[in-house]
C-alpha cells in the first residue's frame, strides 16, 4: 500500500483542526512527498504538547499510514523546551514539517497515538 503524501496528509489535519474549532498553521514546510510530520499543540499560556512520528517498532503488521506520539514525558513541555526538541530535528532532517495548533483545551486530532 502507498503512503499518503505529506501535503495532503497536512491539509487535510489542518482541515480537521479547522472543523474542530482550533487554528492550525504549517510553521513550516517540508518535503511534499516523504517529509516528516511534527504537530505541535500550544495551549496559549505558555505549555506545548509536541507530537512526532512513532517508532515503526510500535506497530504489527497492520501499520496504520502515520501514528504520532509524544516527544516529551510529562503532558506539556515550554515552548522554548519545544523550539529545542524541532531544532535538533532538524539538524537531522532538513525536509520535515511542523504544524502548529492553537487549542485551549490542548486538542491534537492525531489517531492513532502511540504512547510513549
Amino acid at each position: 500500500m502507498s503512503r499518503l503524501k505529506s501535503a495532503i496528509w497536512v491539509s487535510a489535519y489542518l482541515r480537521r483542526c479547522q472543523v474542530e474549532g482550533a487554528y492550525a498553521v504549517v510553521r513550516r514546510r517540508g518535503a511534499e512527498e516523504a517529509g516528516t510530520v511534527f504537530v505541535e499543540v500550544d495551549r496559549l499560556d505558555g505549555r506545548v504538547a509536541l507530537f512526532g512520528p512513532a517508532p515503526q517498532s510500535a506497530f504489527s503488521e497492520a501499520a496504520p499510514d502515520r501514528a504520532f506520539t509524544p516527544l516529551h514525558a510529562g503532558e506539556t513541555i515550554t515552548a522554548a523546551e519545544a523550539d529545542a526538541i524541532l531544532a535538533r530535528e532538524m539538524r537531522f532532517d532538513s525536509d520535515l514539517w511542523i504544524v502548529t495548533v492553537e487549542d485551549r483545551a490542548g486538542r491534537h486530532f492525531l489517531e492513532p497515538l502511540v504512547p510513549r
